[in-house]
C-alpha cells in the first residue's frame, strides 16, 4: 500500500487546490501516470504516480483545499 501524499511545494506555499483526478477508485494507474492536476496561487501541475497499482481510495475530491503533507490517495502496488 502505497500513500501518494501532497509533497513540498517550495516557495512558502503550503496548500494545494485538488483540479482534477485523472483515474477513479479502483482503477489501475502504471507508474508516472498523471495521478492528480493540483493549483497552487503561482502555478498549476500534475503529480505522477509513484508506483504502478491499483487505486484504493482518493482522500480528496475535486476543489478540495489539501496541506502539504496530507495523503491525496493511496495506490495497492502490484
Amino acid at each position: 500500500m502505497i500513500k501518494v501524499v501532497l509533497p513540498e511545494l517550495g516557495e512558502g506555499i503550503t496548500k494545494a487546490t485538488v483540479s482534477y483526478w485523472f483515474f477513479k477508485d479502483g482503477e489501475k494507474v502504471s507508474f508516472n501516470d498523471d495521478l492528480v492536476e493540483l493549483i497552487t496561487d503561482k502555478s498549476t501541475f500534475n503529480l505522477p504516480s509513484p508506483c504502478t497499482g491499483v487505486i484504493s481510495e482518493i482522500m480528496y475530491s475535486e476543489g478540495a483545499l489539501v496541506n502539504v503533507g496530507q495523503i491525496l490517495a493511496v495506490i495497492n502496488e502490484e
